[in-house]
């Protein structure tokens, strides 16, 4: 008898054992996630060329298992891969900066020719406009708008240096971290998955291949989408012979990568310069069906086959995550929101299929 009543009792310390040490492994794991995303957060120079590193990772990675099938060493595969792709991306920044920084001297120059369109002109064609609409454009919002860019651009050649600098940084950081990214990933994955609680081990997994997935193809859809809108603005505005082609077709590009905004941003500046430069004709019209047709394709073409297959989420969702990015962090919330809020549905599905599904069999 006393042998048959002692089996219960080890089997609820065992299990009494089992549970404390799962509670401790999953304190521990969340305090070391906690912890990580902590100094990150606190250390943006640290962080900054991290994240970089990562998300590039996420797009080249994909490429080592087709280089190992040549029987090449993985150190060496990621030295010639990292090799390559510094050389595709540094030569162009290097042929590009000098040009832009020559471009940003010359549209500073520019300012007192927009100060007399305000001055001037801009009261004709608002005297026209309320003639003929009875619309009545108020001066103040239009001068203290200049008033802004102006300053902007002020801030934006005196921050230049300081932006090289940061770039020159970057361009030692990004590399560094980027090759053991690549080399070391496998370790560092199975590192983290270590102190991972067995009651969360194949959830975790399952999560962080999943997003690393998602994230990955819709960075590299996100860059194939602004590289490809830059290219049609640079070269449709150089083809015209258009002032300041090179930073208007970077400006639509960068602004691309903000969701729904983004376009209509892109194109505001290279409008209204043209309409001061060159009046209501064939150039300034030229401009406006070039940014037209640019984000036709963009929105029509580009982003259903390549983001919004990628994302998988309703188009509401993707206004209100976007909304909510940008009330919390501004732009960077408004880049950042469709992937935050894409791995927000896979952590939901997945508990949903967890509580429910799993309940329910």
């Amino acid at each position: 008898m006393k042998a048959k009543n002692s089996l219960p009792i080890l089997s609820r310390e065992s299990l009494r054992g089992r549970f404390k040490k799962e509670r401790s492994r999953l304190i521990f794991f969340a305090t070391c996630l906690m912890l990580g995303l902590a100094t990150l957060t606190f250390l943006p120079r640290l962080s900054v060329p991290m994240g970089i590193a990562y998300i590039l990772h996420l797009i080249l990675s994909p490429l080592l298992p087709w280089m190992g099938r040549l029987k090449i060493n993985k150190t060496i595969s990621v030295s010639i891969l990292l090799f390559i792709f510094g050389f595709f991306t540094l030569y162009p920044i290097i042929r590009v900066v000098p040009l832009v920084q020559t471009e940003v001297g010359s549209l500073h120059s520019y300012m007192p020719k927009i100060e007399s369109f305000i001055t001037k002109d801009y009261r004709k064609y608002s005297a026209i406009l309320y003639e003929k609409t009875g619309i009545e454009l108020k001066d103040h919002y239009v001068i203290d708008t200049f008033e802004f860019l102006k300053g902007q651009i002020k801030v934006g050649i005196l921050y230049i240096p300081q932006l090289l600098a940061l770039l020159f940084e970057w361009m030692i950081l990004v590399p560094f971290f980027l090759f053991f990214f690549l080399r070391d990933s496998r370790m560092m994955r199975n590192l983290l998955l270590s102190i991972a609680p067995n009651v969360i081990f194949e959830r975790f997994y399952f999560l962080t291949h999943e997003f690393n997935r998602k994230l990955g193809d819709y960075i590299f859809a996100k860059f194939i989408e602004a590289t490809l809108i830059g290219s049609i603005i640079t070269i449709g505005l150089s083809v015209m012979g258009v002032n300041f082609w090179l930073i208007w077709g970077i400006i639509a590009a960068v602004t691309n990568i903000i969701p729904y905004a983004g376009p209509i941003l892109g194109m505001l500046p290279a409008i209204v310069v043209s309409f001061i430069e060159y009046g209501i004709g064939p150039t300034f019209w030229g401009v406006v069906l070039l940014f037209v047709i640019a984000n036709i394709i963009d929105l029509a073409i580009v982003f259903p086959i390549l983001v919004s297959k990628i994302v998988d989420l309703h188009p509401l969702i993707v206004v209100v995550s976007v909304i909510l990015g940008s009330q919390l962090l501004g732009i960077v919330g408004m880049i950042v929101s469709i992937p935050l809020a894409a791995a927000v549905k896979l952590l939901v599905t997945e508990v949903y299929k967890e509580i429910y599904l799993t309940a329910s069999k």
